[in-house]
C-alpha cells in the first residue's frame, strides 16, 4: 500500500471514494484519469490486489499519471483513449465488467495553466484546445473556417451565449485569429464588456472546447457504455462542471432508473424498457465550504451517483 494522500487531490475526492466503495480485488475504471488523483485513492483503498484501468485522451496527462501511480505498478493500467471507448478499452484489458467507474469531466489545472494548450484566455497562447494534440480540428480551425451561422450554432448550443450572433459576426470580421488573447479581446469588444466578475469570453471558450473535443457526444456514448460495463452492485460516479454536462448525466440516470418510458397516459407499456440503474443518495452532491475555500474550482462541481441493478 502506498500510504498517505495522493500527489494531487481532485475535486470531491472523498465523496467519490465513498460512492464507489473500493475494496480489495475490485476492478475500477477512471475514464478521465488526468494526473491520477481519483485513481490513487481507488488503488490505495483496493489494496493489495484491486486494479484500475485509467483512460485519458491527453498523452501528457497519461505521462504524469504514470509517474504518480508508480507506487501501484502492476495494478494501474493506463491507456490513451476516450471514455466513449471504455467497452473496447476494458475488453483489451481482458475485463468484461468493473466494480466502479468515475468520470471527472473537468479540465485539469495542468491543462489550463499550459498556455501552449490554448484552453484559457488568462494566458496568451495558440488557439488549440485539443485534449489529444493529434486530433483535428483545433479551435483555430473552427474560429477561422466556420461560416458565421455555424459559429452562431456552436456558441449558442455549447456556450449558451446570449450574444452568439454578435460575437460570431465580430469573429468573422477579425479573421484570421491565432491566439487566445486576441479572441478574448474580440469577444469582449463585441459584448461591450466593461469589467466584472465573469469575462464574456468564458462562454465562447467553453463552446469552442466542447466542439473541438466532441465532448457532449462522447459523454452520451460513455454513459451508455458505463451502464453496460458495470457489474451488478457496481457504481458510477460522474462529476460535471457546467449545466450542459450535468443535464445529460441527470437525464441518463433518470431514464435508466425508470422501468417504463411510455407516455404517462398510455394504458399498456409498449417500450419494453427496464431499469438497469438506481440513483444513490441525494440527487446532487456539491463540495462543502471548506473544500471550496481550498479549491475555488470546486464551487461548480456537481456529483451524481448510480448503482447497477441485477437485471434478468
Amino acid at each position: 500500500m502506498a500510504g498517505g494522500p495522493p500527489p494531487h487531490i481532485p475535486v470531491l475526492y472523498q465523496s467519490v471514494l465513498s460512492a464507489l466503495r473500493p475494496a480489495p480485488g475490485g476492478r475500477y475504471l477512471d475514464g478521465t484519469v488526468g494526473v491520477g488523483g481519483h485513481a490513487w485513492g481507488l488503488l490505495e483503498a483496493s489494496a493489495p490486489d484491486g486494479e484500475l484501468l485509467g483512460l485519458d485522451r491527453d498523452p501528457q496527462a497519461l505521462r504524469v499519471a504514470g509517474e504518480r501511480l508508480q507506487p501501484f505498478a502492476g495494478r494501474a493500467h493506463l491507456r490513451q483513449a476516450s471514455f466513449a471507448e471504455m467497452l473496447s478499452a476494458a475488453s483489451a484489458q481482458g475485463w468484461s465488467q468493473v466494480d466502479g467507474i468515475v468520470l471527472d469531466l473537468g479540465m485539469s489545472s495542468m491543462q489550463v495553466d499550459d498556455r501552449q494548450r490554448g484552453f484559457s484566455f488568462l494566458n496568451d497562447g495558440p488557439l488549440d484546445m485539443r485534449f489529444d494534440p493529434g486530433q483535428t480540428p483545433s479551435a483555430a480551425d473552427l474560429v477561422n473556417n466556420l461560416e458565421a451561422e455555424e459559429l452562431v450554432d456552436v456558441l449558442s448550443r455549447y456556450g449558451e451565449e446570449p450574444r452568439a450572433r454578435r460575437v460570431a459576426q465580430a469573429i468573422v470580421a477579425a479573421r484570421p485569429i491565432r491566439t487566445t488573447r486576441a479572441l478574448a479581446e474580440i469577444v469582449a469588444r463585441a459584448s461591450g464588456y466593461q469589467g466584472g466578475r465573469t469575462h464574456p469570453a468564458t462562454r465562447t471558450f467553453q463552446a469552442l472546447r466542447i466542439a473541438v473535443n466532441n465532448e457532449l457526444q462522447a459523454l452520451e456514448q460513455g454513459l451508455e457504455q458505463a451502464g453496460q460495463l458495470l457489474c451488478p452492485g457496481g457504481r458510477l460516479a460522474v462529476i460535471a462542471f457546467h449545466s450542459l454536462e450535468d443535464r445529460l448525466v441527470k437525464q441518463f440516470m433518470k431514464r435508466e432508473s425508470t422501468d417504463c418510458l411510455c407516455p404517462p397516459r398510455q394504458p399498456v407499456c409498449t417500450c419494453g424498457h427496464r431499469a438497469i440503474l438506481r440513483r444513490v443518495g441525494r440527487s446532487l452532491i456539491r463540495a462543502d465550504e471548506a473544500e471550496v475555500r481550498l479549491n475555488p474550482r470546486a464551487r461548480s462541481a456537481r456529483l451524481r451517483i448510480a448503482e447497477r441493478l441485477e437485471v434478468a
